[in-house]
């Protein structure tokens, strides 16, 4: 019976190690923490989350009943010791306890190992465990002839047990599972305080952040800003011109490793290094023309094409660092976009809103910036902002308001890090601007100013 009393040591050493009484108590009114918040322009709170802290536990009083237990169970074993002097005949029961003592210490351990684990189910399977050592008592009581040692062996597995069922209610009134649901909800009360917010005005651009160093110098890489969260495909198309091949990576970290996924061979080369994903579709201009493709990665197919009225191509009215850069389609919150030049205007910035389906244009604002003049552009909110990021000192400096029709000279500065950007998007979902920069992929942060919407808003 040596093997007992070690192996009931072992399994009151793991209960020690691995459901420390100190991390069985969950206050609900402590151990929070600010989780986000949002204000208004004037700076007063409209909106706070607060989420639990990783470590919610305080100490108990159960640690002081475990330390009472193994006294128990200790003094239990040196009577055991003198019942196996008596009897050697239940030695194959006490083989098979054995088993169910070296399962319940791999239980504890995967307990320790796995914090999920310290869920209702677990600790029931555990008690479920604990009984099944029961009816071994009436066994060892037909080959014993001490009926004290026995009963009291009897007594501490029902104690053993007591204190697990104690464990489990306490840990089940505020288990992973039911955090894990308080903490969703809190997100979603989160956007839907988000949700507040209208389209937002550009005050800031930090980075870059360089994510590849790939391809020649000038290019262009995107994902779609109206895919999916669980959908992060990337696309990548080197060169400004002569090329018609796209390649498709699964994900952002594909797209660093080079583990391609899919090329598509389009039907015509493209023009210039402005084109955008945008619902599943490419969207770009075709070559030594004014025309606009739209072409279906799913359906591997040209779905509409449509020439752009007026718009001057093969440069004709290209950004400052030319490249065939006449027709820059961009999205935004809004949707779709068309930015070029016209004879008819002067040379000057024309911004057109897209039909996403069919490329008509619904709607023209005909501004008073060249476009020979900018280095590249982009639209947040249906708002043109223009930049001169062909320069090392590179700045957004005009604007074009879409909604007021109406513009103005900002002063925006960002960094050029490589010297030449031949393209530059903005991505609404990942609140980011895409930019090839002399061969390497870059990616800015934008701060955006948010007014907040009220009930009288209509």
């Amino acid at each position: 019976m040596q093997a007992t009393s070690n192996l009931l040591n072992l399994l009151l050493l793991s209960l020690l190690a691995g459901l420390d009484p100190s991390k069985t108590q969950i206050s609900p009114k402590e151990g929070w923490q600010v989780y986000s918040s949002a204000q208004d322009p004037d700076g007063r709170c409209i909106c706070t989350v607060v989420a639990p802290e990783q470590n919610l536990c305080s100490r108990d009083a159960k640690s002081r009943q475990l330390r009472q237990l193994l006294e128990k169970v200790q003094n239990m074993s040196q009577s055991i010791e003198v019942l196996n002097l008596r009897t050697q005949r239940d030695f194959q029961y006490v083989l098979k306890m054995e088993t169910q003592m070296k399962g319940l210490k791999a239980k504890f351990r995967q307990i320790e190992d796995d914090r999920k684990t310290l869920m209702t189910k677990h600790f029931q399977e555990l008690k479920e465990k604990m009984d099944e050592l029961l009816p071994l008592i009436p066994v060892l009581e037909q080959y014993k002839t001490d009926a004290k040692l026995i009963t009291q062996f009897k007594e501490e597995i029902r104690n053993l047990s007591a204190v697990l069922t104690g464990i489990q209610e306490e840990i089940g009134a505020y288990d992973y599972e039911e955090l894990h649901q308080r903490v969703l909800s809190l997100e979603t009360r989160l956007r839907d305080c988000m949700k507040k917010l209208t389209c937002g005005k550009l005050m800031k651009i930090t980075g870059p952040i360089t994510v590849k160093t790939s391809g020649t110098r000038f290019g262009a890489w995107m994902t779609d800003p109206l895919a999916s969260e669980k959908n992060n495909r990337v696309w990548y198309m080197d060169s400004y011109t002569n090329n018609k091949i796209v390649r498709e990576y699964k994900s952002m970290a594909d797209f660093v490793s080079g583990a391609e996924s899919r090329t598509y061979n389009l039907p015509f080369k493209w023009a210039g290094t402005n084109h955008v994903v945008y619902n599943g579709s490419l969207y770009f201009n075709k070559y030594q023309s004014n025309i606009i493709i739209k072409y279906s990665f799913d359906m591997g197919r040209v779905l509409a094409q449509r020439s752009l009225e007026y718009a001057g191509f093969h440069n004709v009215y290209p950004y400052t660092w030319g490249g065939f850069s006449d027709i820059d389609l961009m999205a935004d919150e809004i949707g779709l976009w068309a930015v070029y030049a016209t004879n008819q205007n002067a040379g000057n910035i024309v911004i057109s809103q897209l039909n996403q389906d069919t490329l008509e244009v619904m709607k023209s604002w005909s501004t008073g910036y060249p476009k020979r003049s900018a280095g590249e552009s982009f639209m947040i909110c249906g708002t043109l902002y223009v930049t001169n990021s062909h320069l090392t000192g590179a700045k957004v400096y005009y604007s074009y308001s879409t909604k007021t029709s109406t513009y103005e000279y900002t002063d925006i500065p960002f960094h050029n890090q490589y010297f030449h950007i031949s393209m530059l998007d903005y991505n609404a979902r990942d609140r980011a601007l895409y930019a090839w920069n002399n061969g390497h992929q870059v990616l800015f942060n934008v701060t955006l100013f948010h007014i907040i919407k009220t009930e009288d808003d209509t």
